[in-house]
């Protein structure tokens, strides 16, 4: 592993069939030590299927289509008594049967995964990323189909503890080793994006407004890289936004070929079947996944986004399930280097509210991975733990991709944090940070996060010996509907103090509301007093 490379763990999950349907193995592909290539065997139980069907019947929108993986026999069992408890506490109870359901699978996930020698290995990786102020990358290969719809996204190292794919110092993804190689990668300097509107809804399916549809999701990709505030040193990462509203293969095609894109967003209707699924262009226009991924390969697109709801699935036959059949491994198999989409039906707000705070990170030039984790995060703070929104986004990467979609920052340029604007007026708000020690120096928070802590990766660098390399996040919550909100995030060693109505209170290891005209010090008392402010 080269000195600049974020340390990447990667594991795969496979069926041992000569030892019995239920006995699996997992094991490290990559590791960013020697020692770290190991394997471990586990044991598929009932008891996790039947949890995993209870977890379906309470999240998932294809109710009636649940999946027992391989205990086909094991029922479902949810006594009356819970659900009465759940309808009386409401779906924000911390003891409801939503709550319950959602860490307990997240956490025999993880125990189940991460067990033997696999759980040294990835405390190993962990330990040396964060000894190198780093990230750790993780990716998850599955290679038995029938474990590609559970939720991974959720595991938890126990209750109360951040799920993997919201875990601040982890990106995590899924990939597949069966793959073309990567083509040499162009950083881009702007977002180029093709938006393409397919037919909106399968037989029975309501009519949507496409026109609107397309302003709408035009208007969040450009929101996202509006012109710099005052005081910004780094221009924003400018935007270039085309749309395709149902058109033909033909038209696709033309469109892809000469435009130069590296983000290919589609929104409409699909299905699972051989060869990466259909996508349905128009009522009598299809494109399968290969026909597609070849397309997409050839142009030379970094980015593949879709807002439809059967990209992690499979096709079936009967009751066999095709492997290597899902859209998103299809993709990546022929060479696409990132695909994001939704484990099931998502609700448009909560749709928009994803792509507007995924476009936003991406214009503040974070890798791929890292957008989607900031992105879902934002989806958890609006929509609660205990509610799917957060669970549904999708992100496959290709082994040999590294995320990075924009050009960095060039090394010697100082890129003091700005503020970029999201969806309409109701985002166009300056929030940042001022010193009160007599400079006035103000420091605006860009794209809906601020990173604050001594090495010099952070967006705001204080260097006192009693703050952390990565001490605290402000991040930005909001959508179209809501005000937006900001929040304090403190994962430091020695915590940060917000000075309230009754004095300075210290916050450590928790996340806290911001109100403008609060002031702040990291790591200690003696530390250098900073006030935040909404304009």
């Amino acid at each position: 592993m080269s000195s600049g490379e974020t340390p990447c763990l990667s594991l795969a999950i496979a069926r041992l069939t000569k030892a019995g349907t239920e006995n699996f193995a997992t094991w490290v592909l990559k590791s960013p030590y020697p020692g770290g290539y190991v394997h471990h065997d586990s044991l598929w139980t009932p008891e996790l299927s039947q949890i995993w069907l209870e977890w379906q019947e309470i999240f998932s929108v294809n109710g009636s289509a649940l999946t027992p993986v391989i205990h086909p026999e094991v029922g479902l069992e949810l006594p009356p008594k819970l659900l009465t408890q759940e309808q009386e506490l409401g779906s924000l109870g911390t003891g409801s049967t939503t709550n319950r359901l959602m860490q307990d699978l997240g956490v025999k996930l993880w125990q189940w995964l991460f067990a033997g020698a696999i759980q040294n290995s990835y405390a190993q990786s962990q330990g040396i990323a964060m000894g190198q102020n780093k990230f750790l990358r993780l990716r998850l290969e599955i290679r038995d189909p029938n474990f590609i719809s559970l939720p991974w996204e959720i595991m938890q190292s126990q209750s109360g503890q951040q799920a993997i794919s919201l875990k601040e110092q982890i990106l995590f993804s899924r990939t597949t080793s069966d793959v073309d190689p990567l083509q040499p990668q162009r950083l881009a300097l702007t977002l180029k994006i093709l938006v393409v509107l397919g037919a909106m809804a399968g037989e029975g399916g309501k009519a949507l407004d496409l026109g609107a549809e397309s302003a709408a999701l035009s208007q969040i990709w450009q929101g996202a890289t509006t012109q710099a505030i005052a005081n910004r040193l780094i221009p924003s990462v400018p935007a270039q936004v085309d749309t395709l509203t149902q058109p033909t293969p033909g038209e696709l095609i033309k469109a892809i070929e000469t435009g130069d894109y590296n983000i290919f967003f589609y929104a409409g209707h699909g299905v699972p079947a051989a060869d990466g699924g259909l996508l349905f262009l128009r009522s009598d226009a299809a494109l399968n996944g290969t026909e597609l991924a070849q397309l997409l390969v050839r142009n030379q697109v970094t980015l593949a986004v879709f807002n439809a709801c059967w990209l992690a699935y499979p096709a079936q036959i009967g009751n066999q399930v095709m492997p290597r059949s899902s859209l998103a491994e299809v993709l990546i198999h022929h060479g696409v280097p990132a695909v994001l989409g939704m484990r099931d039906a998502i609700a448009d707000h909560e749709a928009l509210s994803f792509i507007q705070n995924f476009a936003q990170a991406l214009a503040a030039r974070r890798p791929i991975d890292q957008a989607v984790a900031v992105a879902r995060q934002h989806l958890l703070t609006l929509y609660r733990f205990n509610q799917p929104a957060w669970t549904l986004p999708i992100l496959y990467m290709h082994p040999e991709f590294n995320g990075e979609l924009i050009k960095p920052i060039e090394e010697g340029i100082t890129e003091l944090p700005g503020f970029t604007a999201g969806w309409g007026d109701s985002f166009q708000t300056n929030a940042y940070l001022r010193d009160l020690g007599g400079t006035n120096q103000m420091w605006y928070i860009q794209g809906g996060m601020m990173r604050v802590g001594r090495r010099p990766e952070n967006d705001l660098i204080i260097q006192e010996r009693w703050v952390s390399q990565q001490h605290a996040e402000i991040i930005c919550r909001g959508n179209m509907a809501q005000k937006s909100t900001y929040l304090l995030k403190d994962f430091s060693r020695y915590g940060t103090l917000i000075y309230h109505d009754k004095g300075w209170q210290k916050v450590h290891h928790q996340e806290v509301e911001l109100r403008s005209g609060m002031k702040l010090k990291f790591g200690s008392s003696h530390g250098q007093t900073l006030e935040f402010m909404i304009d």
